[in-house]
């Protein structure tokens, strides 16, 4: 049996997106924090007693008492109010993400969930409020200054920073979660998002969908499929390192089947191997060809390796705006905008199918990715047909945005993009009634009616 001792980037990458998927990292590791600085805080106010008396400055110790007695009372508040303001505060805010993502889309509910901003604030408030309590149990019944063990100086000091910086924080977390009822700040946080996945994409040597590519060469027969025995849930991430360890071991080719984003259920096909005879179709299960570890399964898709889930929740704000109870053209409009600026972003990356090479630069991994056409369907296609309902101002934005991007996309790039500019307009032909009312609606316009 090998055994690791230590974690691999792709496991520490994993580990990562999980502790930001979740709400209770942040404010247990405050909660400790807040329990080491008291603890540390405290000593320093006996040494500091401790040296005050052998001193024998009992006047100033005097002080430093009655200064500590005068904190006590906002400590005593501190700690009284500070879980029914967390209730409070929380609670309302709760409500107003509820409200989002009833009027874009339940998806917007994870911008809340991994915003840095929401995590500090609780962590300071629950800390403050723990901070606070410990405090209060430093103060002394002794009221003869020279038999003091133990005045709450530094204790007191130290609350009433934390006050104040909780303070900071919610007028701060206010106005972030007051963001998240706006359209604009949504959507342009999904396409930031989105286009910083552009860093964490696969390092390819080579792609079959690439700009100018003259195809690379086939590969070997497919002999046989490992299958997946996880749990079943949505495909992150693979470690490429450890797949392209196995293939190579196995003198074979491996082939991903589900992409990114896909939802996996155990026993289905996992990998295709090229190429072997003796991997076999294993059962994913850790004695298999493929360790388990080979791939990272979650709930819910991210953005880190699948950026076109960006493009996904663009479409839904979209639609959920077009649909007839909503009505709500010029929010589709604002995700037009994105949308535009996602695709440019893509106009001249090279996609498609992703080769991954050994350190003797032998394929030994094949992932699917999606391809230009794919990602303009994506981000097009739905919206596409909702348009003609929706009335001339979407159709106008869409119309402008196609235009754009054909002004810049390499020339083998423009066909999906015609494809759907000349559809678009046949159904505007379709759908208006008057030469008028086409004529308006075929007009490009990047404000949709300027």
């Amino acid at each position: 049996m090998n055994v690791r001792y230590h974690l691999r980037p792709f496991a520490l990458s994993d580990l990562r997106e999980h502790l930001r998927d979740t709400f209770w990292f942040a404010p247990a590791a405050g909660l400790l924090g807040a329990f080491l600085l008291w603890w540390g805080v405290s000593s320093l106010d006996s040494a500091i007693v401790a040296h005050l008396r052998v001193d024998k400055a009992y006047q100033e110790l005097g002080d430093l008492a009655s200064f500590a007695n005068d904190a006590r009372t906002v400590v005593t508040t501190v700690s009284a109010a500070m879980m029914t303001f967390i209730g409070v505060v929380f609670s309302i805010s709760l409500v107003a993400v509820q409200m989002a993502s009833g009027q874009l889309t339940p998806r917007i509910v994870r911008i809340f969930v991994r915003s840095r901003i929401t995590k500090l604030t609780l962590t300071v408030f629950l800390a403050t409020f723990v901070f606070s309590l410990l405090v209060l149990t430093s103060y002394e019944s002794e009221t003869e200054i020279p038999r003091l063990t133990s005045v709450p100086v530094l204790q007191s000091l130290l609350t009433l920073a934390m006050v104040a910086l909780s303070l900071l924080l919610f007028i701060t977390y206010v106005s972030s979660t007051l963001r998240l009822l706006q359209v604009g700040p949504v959507v342009d946080r999904i396409a930031r998002d989105s286009l910083r996945a552009l860093e964490h994409q696969p390092r390819e040597e080579e792609r079959e969908g690439a700009v100018g590519s003259s195809g690379p060469p086939p590969l070997p027969p497919e002999t046989g499929r490992v299958a997946y025995g996880g749990r079943a849930g949505v495909l992150r991430d693979v470690d490429v390192t450890l797949l392209v360890r196995a293939a190579r071991r196995h003198g074979a080719v491996l082939r991903l089947l589900p992409r990114t984003g896909d939802f996996l259920v155990p026993g289905m096909p996992l990998l295709a191997v090229h190429g072997d005879q003796h991997m076999g179709p294993g059962s994913g299960s850790g004695t298999g060809s493929v360790p388990d570890d080979a791939v990272s399964v979650g709930v819910e898709r991210t953005l880190r390796r699948d950026p076109s889930f960006g493009l996904r929740q663009l479409t839904d704000i979209a639609l959920h705006a077009l649909s007839s109870s909503v009505n709500d053209p010029t929010t589709a409009v604002q995700c037009l905008d994105r949308m535009v600026q996602f695709l440019a972003a893509y106009a001249h990356r090279p996609l498609g199918t992703v080769r991954h090479r050994d350190h003797r630069g032998e394929v030994r991994l094949v992932l699917e990715t999606p391809d230009w056409t794919d990602l303009v369907d994506l981000a097009f296609e739905e919206v596409r047909l909702c348009v003609p309902e929706a009335g001339p101002q979407v159709v106008r934005r869409l119309l402008a945005g196609l235009d754009d991007l054909l002004l810049f996309v390499p020339e083998e790039r423009a066909a999906p993009l015609l494809r759907h500019r000349a559809l678009l307009v046949l159904a505007v032909e379709r759908t208006s009634p008057g030469h008028a009312e086409r004529t308006f609606a075929l007009v490009p316009d990047r404000k949709g009616i300027g």
